[in-house]
């Protein structure tokens, strides 16, 4: 079917209404989350603490996947050295690193966190 001149202005009128009204819409989304409460900070925060009580019913199972992991490093390691294939020297390094890092955070964890927190707050 033909459309008369006057509903097809009357359309395109009703579009750019449509459209002024949400670019309006949006602008005064971007307008108050700027500049009236920034929420992201606050947002970030409770994901921060909801992450970190759920780490804490982890923390002895990750612990020990990680004494169990730098074990099976030093085991193949070992295993390397009897078939006379010698493991690289950057291999070695990071795996004692790795059991340095492991060690030091398991005997130490309050230091460790009063460490990072005072970097973190300058």
């Amino acid at each position: 079917m033909l459309l008369s001149t006057k509903e097809l202005t009357e359309n395109g009128a009703r579009s750019k209404r449509t459209v002024v009204a949400s670019l309006a819409a949006l602008g005064s989304v971007v307008l108050v989350s700027s500049c009236c409460l920034p929420l992201l900070p606050f947002l970030f925060a409770a994901g921060a603490a909801g992450t970190s009580a759920f780490f804490v019913k982890l923390r002895p199972f990750l612990l020990i996947a990680s004494v169990l992991f730098i074990a099976f490093g030093f085991y193949q390691s070992w295993r390397a050295r009897q078939c006379a294939c010698q493991p690289s020297t950057l291999s070695t390094i990071l795996l004692w690193f790795s059991a340095v890092v492991v060690v030091v955070f398991t005997l130490f964890p309050q230091a460790i966190a009063n460490l990072v927190a005072n970097m973190l707050a300058r």
